[in-house]
């Protein structure tokens, strides 16, 4: 997509699995990637896999949850390239267990990762999209957010409240041309769903209508989309990329 070259998107969590393949989406139709996570060292190995593909791109160790650290790194990113087009919220983990089981600790992880986190990067990335009069920000929800899961109360509440925060950004700043949506994929095949037994894979795939699970380049695709000018009227939107499981 020749509008979305050279465009500036910055993607969490985005080292490794469904985040990096957007990374590498964006970066093979031109793109600048920033990706962010955790680790500098995965970070770093990251940004040389782009490379060894011919592709350039930039990285930071950054905690979405310490805003502080936030700011610092969307400040160097801005002071660096001038704008800053796309923010991709996909920074997200999982600490499942029985909601009568479930330690206050693994509660508070998921939620202060997948949902602070992603309100806090949209915060401090709005400082310069407002400016801009410009932007699209991308929520990366899931299809446990419209659903529910047993043993996974904590990652439902992050993903419906990513859902919810996805709204109510939308209607805040549609007035400065930012475009706010969030993405739910189902399952998703990854190095998780990788490792698990043939006959699991099986059963999953018989409730989805389409038989089968998706790929990691089915959302970033959908990403891509979102991130340009063909999408240019929808805000607000929570998309399924989930094979038909919800309908």
């Amino acid at each position: 997509m020749k509008d979305l070259e050279n465009k500036i998107v910055i993607i969490t969590g985005s080292a490794r699995g469904i985040g990096f393949s957007l990374a590498e989406t964006f970066a093979e139709i031109g793109t600048k990637v920033i990706i962010l996570d955790i680790k500098q060292d995965i970070v770093d190995e990251a940004i040389q896999k782009l490379a060894d593909k011919g592709f350039e791109a930039f990285g930071y160790e950054t905690d979405v949850t310490d805003g502080n650290r936030v700011a610092e790194v969307f400040k160097e990113i801005y002071k660096k390239f001038g704008k800053i087009d796309v923010l991709i919220n996909n920074a997200g983990i999982t600490k499942d267990g029985l909601l009568m089981k479930m330690k206050e600790s693994d509660w508070d992880a998921v939620i202060n990762v997948n949902l602070k986190g992603t309100f806090i990067c949209t915060q401090k990335v709005s400082r310069y999209m407002l400016k801009q009069r410009a932007g699209v920000i991308l929520n990366i929800s899931s299809v446990i957010g419209l659903m529910g899961n047993a043993g996974q109360a904590n990652y439902a509440a992050s993903k419906g409240g990513i859902i919810a925060l996805t709204k109510s950004t939308a209607k805040e700043f549609s007035s400065r041309n930012i475009r706010v949506n969030a993405i739910a994929p189902g399952f998703i095949e990854t190095e998780m769903t990788k490792k698990l037994p043939e006959d699991v894979v099986k059963k999953y795939a018989e409730v989805i209508p389409l038989k089968r699970m998706g790929k990691p380049t089915d959302v970033a695709n959908l990403c891509v989309f979102l991130s340009s000018d063909m999408a240019n009227y929808i805000t607000g939107q929570t998309i399924q990329v989930d094979g038909g499981l919800i309908m």
